[in-house]
């Protein structure tokens, strides 16, 4: 098999640091699985972030959220591991990672956790009429 699993993430440099913009990644992919039963849990991720002076590399991302599909953990854990890996990696000014869990026993879980840098304030969205 050409790539593997990967909790290698890389980043490059923010093409430009000196604006607040946000990007969003959406990931319906991912797996991991139940730690009690072993089954497997889908879920699609959401990633919102805005960028300081690193970008999560897609790439090693991708390889990243394929690491989980073999391992046990409970949507709450998943979700801030996945959060403050990217967070650790990237140093973002602010990032949020919402990760919906498909239908289990008539249940649907999200799970909704972010980091902000103490010093960042954002800027106030704009209404247009």
């Amino acid at each position: 098999m050409p790539s593997q699993p990967s909790k290698t993430l890389e980043t490059f440099d923010n093409p430009r640091p000196d604006h607040d913009y946000t990007i969003r990644i959406e990931i319906p992919e991912f797996t991991c699985l139940c730690p009690k039963t072993g089954q497997p849990d889908f879920a699609t991720i959401l990633l919102e972030y805005v960028p300081d002076r690193q970008c999560i590399e897609l790439r090693s991302l991708k390889m990243y959220i394929w690491s989980f599909r073999d391992e046990g953990a409970f949507h709450e854990a998943v979700t801030n591991t996945i959060l403050d890996d990217l967070v650790t990696v990237s140093r973002p000014r602010f990032m949020r990672v919402t990760a919906r869990f498909n239908v289990r026993g008539g249940i649907y879980t999200t799970v909704v956790a972010e980091r902000r840098a103490p010093d960042w304030e954002p800027t106030t969205p704009v209404a247009l009429p």
